[in-house]
């Protein structure tokens, strides 16, 4: 489990672009929202790209990879800016944690009831 006093797993990486340390602390300071909301993360990958391929619209892409009990959730945004895409990856991160968190919910919640009368049950011997 997460404690407030620990701090978290958050590993940064840049393909062909430099990590300045302002960069780093805005990953982090963003990332840090995903925690509050879920205490079973482990850990949360991002990886900050810049397209060089394209010379007219210079792109940068930000992939984040959150590995929790159960599935891990991937999410990747193709923004023009890198603060931009760092913000828009937050909230594509947070929108499907909150999806997982209500998909689980409602099946503790509902759970559907198993009907045996259609069908014919093996007689024990």
């Amino acid at each position: 489990m997460n404690h407030p006093n620990r701090p978290h797993d958050i590993i940064v990486s840049g393909i062909h672009l430099e990590l300045t340390a302002a960069l780093q602390s805005h990953v982090r300071e963003k990332m840090e929202r995903l925690f509050r909301h879920e205490e079973r993360i482990v850990r949360i990958k991002v990886e900050l790209e810049y397209d060089r391929k394209h010379d007219h619209a210079h792109q940068f892409i930000a992939k984040g990879h959150i590995v929790i009990h159960g599935p891990d959730i991937n999410a990747t945004v193709i923004e023009d800016e890198c603060y931009k895409a760092i913000d828009l990856l937050v909230d594509k991160l947070d929108q499907s944690l909150r999806k997982r968190h209500g998909v689980a919910k409602d099946k503790r919640n509902h759970p559907h009831p198993i009907e045996f009368s259609d069908v014919e049950l093996p007689k024990a011997v």
